[in-house]
Parts: C-alpha cells; structure tokens; sequence
C-alpha cells in the first residue's frame, strides 16, 4: 500500500533539546526499509523525553557515558536501543548536542503500513486488536523489527528513518503529563502524546515499597 508521507526529518530536527523534539515527534512515521524489501510504517502517538548534562535523573545519561549508553552521546539523528529487564529492547531517537545525552523514547505507535509482518514480529495473530501490536516500547521495538543489532545506526540515512506526515495531514492534538513506570523524577511534564489516538499506552506509576515509599531503582524506561 503506498503512503504519502513529507520528507526525512534531518539532522537539524533532532539536534535540539529533548524535550522540544519530543513532542515535534507526534504525528511523524517511523519507517523501516527490511532487508527483504518490506517496509514498515507506523504513526507515533506517544514518547517520552529524557534530559542530558546530569539534569535528569531517570535518564541513562544521568551518571555519564559507558559502554550500553554510549549512543546517546554521539550524534544527534542517531538511534539509542537497549534492552530494559533484559527482556525488551526499546528505541530512543538522540537528541541535542553531541556529548549531552539526550534522547526521546519512542512509546507507542499506529501501524500505517506492513501490519501483517508486524503481527508475524509480534507472534499475535490476525484476531489481535490493533493496539497490541505497538502499545509500549517494547511492543514497538518488536513490531517494527528494531533489535538491539540497531544501537548506534544514523536515521538520516539507511533503512530506519523518521518522516514529517504528508503537508495535507491535520496536525495532532498533543497532551503532556509525567513519564511512565519510573521512580525518579517523576513529575516531570516530559510524556507526550496524542489523547485522540487509541494506541496510546496507560499511565503507571513506578513501582513503589510498602508503606508508600518509591523504590529506588536504576531507571529503565
């Protein structure tokens, strides 16, 4: 199925502060080019902004660069993927300047194009509803065929690339409100997403101790 889409979004996009790509992501596709020739597309409806230069203390970045966060540092346009409880590999766009480390997180998307090879990523079937297949980041990672194999790789160029919607596209409503499932800085405004779209995921808060204290844990997103 073809797709009318607005240009690749270029190095000037994304190097700017986190939380003003963030929500400038919205309504953007994510494409991926696979090697087989399919191509994969989906709509973001939500993400989450994380803070370089020590601000941010639920940001990989916050005690400095090392060996798993070392693309967060490099580049603005670049890709940032991890592995969170090591189970789910999840997809950060680079942000800012190089040697800040700054990133937003992708979150959620709508499948535009390529729904059956997400759903073949997914393991679900075609009774699935829709907002399984990217609903989260993990889920995202999967259904876009994004691995860890992705850590580093320019979205300026190649086969993974973000593209502004086409210029007839109405623009989104955008809310903002606190970052999902963490312990540290929570209350920071720096979740955006779409209200108006379904895939969306549902706020949690982080996980917390008896008697109601947060657990301090390591951030994961």
């Amino acid at each position: 199925m073809f797709v009318r889409t607005g240009p690749r979004l270029a190095r000037g996009f994304f190097a700017r502060p986190a939380q003003e790509v963030a929500p400038d992501l919205i309504g953007s596709l994510l494409t991926h080019r696979l090697p087989d020739g399919r191509i994969l597309r989906g709509r973001i409806v939500e993400v989450e902004a994380y803070l370089g230069d020590g601000r941010d203390p639920a940001s990989h970045s916050h005690r400095g660069a090392t060996a798993r966060n070392q693309a967060m540092f490099g580049p603005p346009g670049r890709l940032y993927a991890y592995r969170s409880y090591g189970v789910h590999t999840c997809a950060n766009v680079v942000c800012g300047s190089p040697g800040h480390g700054e990133a937003v997180l992708l979150r959620a998307l709508e499948p535009v194009s390529g729904e059956r090879a997400m759903r073949a990523f997914r393991g679900l079937g075609e009774e699935a509803p829709v907002r399984q297949l990217a609903c989260g980041p993990g889920r995202l990672a999967q259904a876009m065929g994004i691995t860890l194999s992705h850590d580093g790789v320019s979205l300026l160029r190649g086969p993974l690339a973000l593209h502004a919607p086409a210029p007839t596209t109405p623009p989104p409503r955008i809310e903002a409100g606190p970052r999902v499932g963490i312990t540290r800085a929570e209350t920071l405004p720096l979740r955006f997403l779409d209200p108006d779209s379904a895939a969306t995921s549902p706020f949690r808060a982080g996980r917390r101790r008896k008697g109601g204290a947060a657990k301090n844990r390591p951030p994961t997103r």
